[in-house]
């Protein structure tokens, strides 16, 4: 059974920091794309960060540019998404995806429609 479990989630202060990581079990990450998404209550549901199958290739929304890195260890079939300077408006949950893609593939996408697993999500909560 294909699962994606995320942790890392918590309440931090604003310029705080928080590592997430998505687990995968059922299945071999190597072959797929992983992007990490984010709703916040009253609002749609948006793509944060993506990173290709060979992770040569990732991509972010221009509001976490600079304080969010995505990476992947393949080895331990796990996406994390490094989220620095987090902001009050950084509260969400945040989900991981993922989408199989050919590693000879340098792109990612972050459009949710692309997306056919996903996880049950970790809240991050920015406040004072």
């Amino acid at each position: 059974q294909l699962q994606l479990v995320e942790s890392g989630g918590g309440l931090v202060q604003p310029g705080g920091s928080l590592r997430l990581s998505c687990a995968a079990s059922g299945f071999n990450l190597n072959y797929y794309a992983i992007a990490w998404f984010r709703q916040a209550p009253g609002k749609e549901r948006e793509g944060v960060s993506c990173i290709s199958s060979n992770g040569r290739a990732t991509n972010y929304h221009d509001s976490v540019k600079g304080r969010f890195t995505i990476a992947r260890d393949n080895a331990k079939n796990t996406v994390y998404l490094q989220v620095n300077n987090l902001k009050p408006e950084d509260t969400a949950v945040y989900y991981c995806a993922a989408t199989l893609l050919s590693p000879t593939v340098v792109a990612c996408s972050r459009r949710r429609e692309e997306y056919d697993y996903w996880g049950q999500g970790t809240q991050v909560t920015v406040s004072s």
